[in-house]
């Protein structure tokens, strides 16, 4: 904006000077020829008065020669033959016009301009006795004519530049007074993207600025609220889960000690770790100020975590007549990811293969070790997924019944906030593969991962949440939650081995910790 008001000025200011240069600088022009040939006509006049007294050839030359353009050889004096005796013609000085020219001026008895070498010759009819005309010669030389433009026009010239540096100046200074404002604006409107919620904007600058500052300074301060209403609303439903997992863990406790209470049991023990963590989490948000709420992640063993989440799931596999395979785990993968978030991710991967592939569909985990990354392969024979975009995109899966769309959405969370990311293609199984790459050294990448967040999140917020599951217990939600429950045979209204995010899931009607709608972590698939 500042550069554009710049060249309108400059424009502007040209324009102006080229409309009053030029115009201007054709009168200076035209004044010195005038005040050249109204001189030659003065010093031509000068000889007048000597031809009216004589026409004698040496007292012309002496009355010649006394001037300043006599004695230069500007001045020439014809004088024709006369009818009566004695009168000869006379010619005085070095004339410069042809004869037809002064010939054509004595006749027509007013003074002419003729174009000469190295000049004009001015020719001024002059009546003598005897009814002759005589005819005085001036030279004008060319330099005499342009005498003085030069320099007018240099001067012209200099007064326009001014004109235009001064206006150029002037724009800028306004251009800068326009700018910075709207630059600061700017700046704030990046930092409050970037989770600054802090940044006010000083409201200074032309009227519409200010206006626009003080818009932008209510906006942060109502996003601040949202926020913190947000996490306000987070505390208070996980504080409402403690009351149905009290229940949910009384009854754990009654279940006796067969392998599959037990595992019951630390699933619901496992579940309220999770809520006690969430809350936690949120209170340490809301003692932050704003804009500097990023906590430091300790990381943990990407290897540890997968071998333990594949144990986990083996029962159900094996329950399911499914082949599993494991590769990459025998050497330790440190991530800066948090052990629950990473739970959370893995679950979700392998429990996408459970809730959407038929049973008897073979799956692989495998770890690669890259230089400045840690990638996890989860593959399977499967159908494949038919809209690999949709089903990174929070609550637009199409999981069925139980789904909400979340699964996917949170491993590519988890890949985001290292700087990675997730893909989704066809396996060498034959179904689909999905590729959570968790990058080591977070940097720059780790920004752009935070800004994709949060286009994800306005997605998510035009498009409407999905419903949760509404079949299933506490453990039918997408998830791949840390909680996720063990395997069991339990008599429910579905089948058991179904785990959730957080945490076991009843029958409808029996004990096991089955989900309502089958087995499988209820990650969101396509």
């Amino acid at each position: 904006m500042r550069w554009a008001l710049v060249k309108v000025c400059l424009a502007v200011t040209v324009m102006v000077v080229v409309a009053f240069a030029v115009p201007l600088g054709l009168v200076v022009k035209e004044m010195a020829r005038d005040r050249a040939l109204t001189n030659a006509e003065r010093i031509a006049a000068g000889i007048g008065p000597a031809l009216a007294i004589t026409t004698d050839a040496e007292q012309l030359e002496r009355a010649v020669g006394s001037t300043e353009a006599g004695a230069g050889g500007r001045i020439a004096v014809h004088v024709p033959r006369g009818s009566a005796e004695g009168m000869s013609a006379v010619r005085i000085g070095e004339p410069r016009a042809g004869g037809a020219d002064v010939e054509r001026a004595s006749g027509a008895g007013t003074s002419s301009l003729v174009e000469v070498a190295g000049g004009h010759a001015l020719l001024q009819p002059i009546a003598v006795e005897g009814d002759r005309v005589a005819v005085v010669e001036v030279f004008v030389p060319a330099g005499e004519l342009t005498e003085g433009v030069t320099l007018a026009w240099l001067v012209l010239a200099g007064v326009g530049l001014a004109l235009v540096a001064g206006s150029v100046a002037v724009a800028d200074r306004l251009g800068t007074r326009m700018v910075r404002p709207a630059r600061r604006l700017a700046g704030a409107a990046h930092d409050l993207g970037e989770g600054k919620l802090g940044v006010r904007v000083e409201e200074s600058g032309p009227s519409e600025l200010r206006s626009a500052a003080v818009a932008f300074n209510s906006m942060a301060d109502q996003v601040a609220l949202l926020l913190a209403n947000e996490r306000e609303l987070a505390a208070d439903l996980s504080h409402r889960l403690r009351t149905p997992l009290t229940v949910l863990r009384l009854n754990a406790a009654s279940l006796g000690d067969s392998g599959a209470a037990e595992q019951t049991r630390q699933a619901v023990a496992q579940l309220e770790r999770e809520i006690d963590q969430i809350i936690a989490a949120v209170r340490e948000q809301r003692g932050r100020p704003a804009g500097q709420q990023a906590a430091a992640v300790a990381g943990c063993d990407v290897s540890a975590v997968i071998r333990e989440r594949m144990e986990f799931w083996s029962a159900l596999a094996e329950d399911e007549r499914r082949s599993a395979r494991l590769a990459g785990v025998d050497r330790p993968a440190q991530v800066p990811v948090a052990r629950a978030e990473l739970v959370a991710a893995v679950d979700a991967l392998i429990g996408n293969v459970f809730r959407h592939t038929p049973e008897g569909t073979d799956f692989s985990v495998d770890v690669h070790h890259a230089g400045d990354a840690v990638i996890v392969l989860a593959s399977d024979a499967g159908p494949g997924i038919r809209d690999p975009e949709a089903a990174l995109t929070r609550g637009l899966g199409q999981g069925g019944p139980g789904s909400t769309g979340l699964g996917l959405d949170i491993v590519r969370r988890v890949a985001e906030s290292t700087g990675g990311d997730v893909r989704i293609g066809r396996s060498v199984l034959g179904g689909a593969e999905i590729r959570l790459w968790l990058a080591l050294r977070p940097g720059p990448a780790a920004a752009d991962g935070e800004r994709r967040r949060q286009r994800h999140r306005v997605v998510r917020g035009r498009r409407g949440r999905a419903a949760d599951g509404a079949t299933a217990g506490p453990g039918a939600d997408d998830g791949g939650g840390a909680g996720a429950a063990a395997p069991g045979t339990g008599r429910g209204a579905g089948k058991g081995g179904g785990t959730g995010a957080s945490g076991p899931g009843t029958g409808a009607a029996g004990t096991g910790p089955g989900a309502a709608a089958g087995a499988g972590a209820g990650a969101r698939r396509a």
